[in-house]
């Protein structure tokens, strides 16, 4: 009976996945003001609650909630419900590192659960505040329309530096189980080309180039202008707040570069029957040590661990099998003969074997040699 149970929840976990879906809201002046109270009255109840927890070293909800739910309620005026929440943020955050004391800012997300939220159709949603509950208009892309009847559990209430409300919600979306395959795409993940199939498809890396030197040369004429400013005694405000927007521009174009690289992999994969063969990725960072400083920038400036991310998660809602592979001298080591020579690489983009006389696309070979890898893993 044990082991039934134990198959039939790997089963569960196995066939669906958690994702959050990003909702934009659109509160009026007034309903703003009742949900920035609200935000500012619970973070302010955490922050009174943190150093309880500390100083008792409590990290078990319910004994914390014994001592303190009735103050916080009379104390902050909060509902029965996000007094509860409250509770739960602060051992969770005390959780994290019990060395620390954890610290609140003013305007941090706020959790709402299903009984404090509820929505009105795909165009509004209703949220309970310290003066009842508002109606708030929403919009969804047609991507979150699709997830949105996955919608359950705990959401957040974000409000971001630029003004902007968002609502940040659990869905629980069920994968398609993995299609048996016998054949694999190999895909090199690079610099100059962001990735690179074994077929010879590549995703280029210039246009992302010129973006980050683009936003990298703007931040440091921002930083330039704060420094000289802090000079004068000045508290340069206005330009931390240009340099916040510059961040989430380059953030917000690294990934619908990436959400659009692993969607078309994903269904080159779907559409051929094939699984995906990706290179593991641990060192990237510690071996930037190895490149000029300029370059290092180059090798940094790319979230390849967000690509691996989204393409792990679009496969698994396809159906396509993701299968890890060591990359270790797949750039050096010739797809057609197997001879591994440093040699073989005489430039970044040309492959030339030593033995057989075999010339390729270095990123091509190395996207081959990924999939051959992960035929004999399979085998």
């Amino acid at each position: 009976m044990n082991l039934r149970l134990t198959k039939a929840a790997e089963l569960s976990v196995f066939l669906n996945m958690k994702l959050t879906l990003q909702i934009q809201l659109f509160p009026d002046s007034g309903d703003a003001g009742k949900l920035r109270e609200t935000i500012k009255r619970f973070n302010e109840a955490a922050n009174w609650l943190a150093p309880k927890a500390f100083e008792r070293k409590l990290t078990n909800k319910i004994a914390l909630q014994k001592l303190y739910y009735y103050d916080l309620r009379d104390r902050f005026d909060l509902s029965a419900q996000m007094a509860c929440l409250c509770i739960s943020k602060v051992v969770e955050a005390y959780k994290r590192d019990k060395e620390v004391q954890p610290s609140f800012r003013q305007q941090a997300s706020i959790p709402y659960d299903q009984r404090l939220y509820s929505f009105k159709g795909i165009d509004r949603v209703s949220l309970l505040t310290l003066e009842g509950r508002v109606i708030i208009p929403m919009i969804m892309g047609k991507y979150q329309q699709e997830l949105f009847g996955y919608a359950k559990g705990q959401a957040d209430l974000v409000l971001r530096k630029d003004g902007k409300w968002f609502f940040l919600v659990s869905v629980d979306v069920p994968n398609r189980m993995p299609t048996p395959t016998t054949d694999f795409i190999g895909v090199d993940l690079g610099v100059v080309n962001l990735a690179t199939t074994d077929d010879g498809q590549t995703f280029s890396g210039d246009s992302v180039e010129s973006i980050r030197q683009k936003y990298h040369n703007l931040r440091k004429a921002l930083q330039k202008k704060a420094d000289a400013v802090k000079k004068v005694g000045k508290r340069p405000k206005s330009i931390k707040r240009k340099l916040r927007v510059v961040s989430r521009k380059e953030s917000n174009y690294r990934r619908n570069a990436n959400h659009i690289i692993s969607k078309c992999i994903v269904e080159k994969a779907k559409d051929t029957g094939k699984g995906i063969a990706l290179e593991k990725l641990k060192g990237i960072r510690k071996s930037q040590t190895r490149f000029r400083k300029p370059q290092r920038a180059k090798m940094s400036g790319w979230s390849f661990h967000q690509l691996r991310t989204f393409i792990e998660y679009k496969a698994k809602r396809a159906g396509v099998k993701v299968l890890p592979v060591k990359p270790a001298y797949t750039s050096r080591t010739c797809a057609e003969c197997g001879h591994c020579n440093k040699a073989n690489r005489p430039s970044q983009d040309i492959f030339y074997c030593k033995q057989c006389g075999h010339t390729d696309h270095a990123d091509r070979n190395a996207a081959r040699n990924i999939r051959a890898r992960a035929l004999c893993q399979q085998a």
